[in-house]
């Protein structure tokens, strides 16, 4: 008996995603619960696991199509006593298995879908791999894998990529003409991630009155308390980065100023004040800007901050962060200075009110209390703030509270909770 596959709800207020990889193939038999495909939606990458155990015969999406929700994705053959009805629907969508890390980490265990992969014959990479090989032209079973059974990695396309583009420039002229012209115009279309950033940022700058406001951190303690607490943490398996210290010390900061966690109606006629602090971390990953959130700042400890900050990170990276850690978000923090720069104007995560640029942390001089020049760790950070219900006055306030916790590791452990 032949049923269909229904795309199903894949998260709230998604009606379609990228198919941006079969597992499986016409003909084939699989198995319930095997992983059969992996969509993209503007928030991350989905796995879409089978139902029923049978043999695939038919795949209405390509590579590369936009996929419907509520639509058939495949046709299935299966036994008649195994088959609900007429066609399924997913109960439930698991979140896509790890992407690949640099070769050092590729030590994991294969997932069924990599298995799957690599006995069909097809190339053996991670879906990210596989849209930067999209993105560059480049046939994944051209490319020699150094990964973990020959997984191809980001590396493998760029040493590819560049061998190709070295071999060009010594081969005969209609070989060369042959090749891609670098010089023509490229267009793609704008879908996944980047097309939900680029409605994001549309609806946050043209509907809430944006103001920015500029001072500097000197962090020189509080990276000497983290460089003493950072083995301690390691033992647990956890990386200390700023990110929680900056986090704690905001949740402590709200208390006191709370309208900076608050949420404004459409037509600005009502505000509230959120109960719960959930920082958002906004992280620029292959697939576009990701705003994953730790949820109760101010209920966790540092340690189960950091925890957190590590997990969101890792998520983030891989674009399989869950939809629940994307959601709920109340104020957010862009670590801009992680790539470069030291001033930005960032634009507010709607419907929240308010969003910091962290800049990157330089030695500079500075004067002591007695006059002499000394070096200090110095970071620019730049808040944006919904003009509509804060003012100059109220961020500067509150920038101060937090930077006097940040500058002055001491008082803010005497504020902990």
């Amino acid at each position: 008996m032949k049923i269909d596959f229904i795309l199903p709800d894949i998260g709230e207020g998604i009606v379609e995603c990228e198919l941006v990889e079969w597992h499986v193939s016409e003909g084939q038999h699989i198995q319930e619960d095997q992983p059969v495909a992996d969509v993209m939606t503007d928030k991350a990458l989905v796995e879409i696991t089978a139902m029923h155990t049978g043999t695939v015969s038919k795949l209405y999406c390509q590579k590369g199509d936009i996929a419907k929700v509520h639509a058939p994705l495949f046709e299935i053959e299966v036994a008649s006593e195994d088959a609900a009805g007429g066609s399924t629907t997913a109960e439930e969508v698991k979140p896509a298995p790890a992407q690949d890390q640099p070769a050092a980490s590729t030590t994991a265990k294969d997932t069924p879908a990599a298995t799957s992969t690599a006995s069909s014959g097809k190339a053996l990479a991670s879906p990210a791999v596989r849209r930067i090989a999209r993105e560059h032209d480049v046939d994944l079973t051209q490319v020699p894998g150094t990964g973990k059974d020959g997984r191809v990695l980001k590396e493998d396309i760029v040493a590819f990529t560049e061998g190709h583009t070295a071999a060009a420039l010594n081969a005969p002229a209609q070989t060369t003409a042959a090749l891609q012209n670098p010089s023509t115009d490229r267009t793609e279309p704008i879908k996944g991630v980047k097309a939900a950033m680029a409605r994001q940022m549309m609806d946050s700058v043209s509907t809430i009155p944006h103001f920015t406001y500029a001072d500097e951190l000197d962090i020189t303690e509080l990276d000497a308390v983290r460089q003493r607490l950072k083995d301690a943490f390691a033992q647990e398996g956890i990386k200390l980065s700023m990110m929680p210290f900056f986090m704690k010390a905001m949740a402590l900061a709200i208390q006191a100023y709370p309208v900076l966690n608050s949420r404004v109606n459409a037509d600005c006629t009502e505000i509230t004040y959120l109960a719960d602090i959930n920082i958002g971390m906004a992280a620029d990953t292959p697939m576009g800007l990701l705003v994953p959130n730790v949820k109760g700042v101010q209920r966790l400890s540092l340690k189960e901050v950091a925890r957190e900050v590590n997990r969101l990170t890792d998520a983030a990276r891989a674009g399989r962060v869950a939809p629940n850690d994307m959601k709920g978000g109340t104020i957010s923090i862009s670590n801009i200075g992680a790539i470069g720069g030291t001033v930005a104007t960032p634009i507010i995560n709607k419907p929240e009110v308010a969003i910091v640029a962290l800049g990157r942390v330089q030695a500079l001089p500075r004067f002591a209390a007695d006059g002499s020049v000394v070096e200090r760790k110095i970071m620019q950070v730049s808040w944006s703030g919904d003009h509509r219900v804060i003012d100059g006055g109220t961020i500067a306030r509150f920038c101060n509270q937090w930077k006097a916790y940040l500058e002055d590791p001491m008082q803010m452990l005497a504020d902990l909770r």
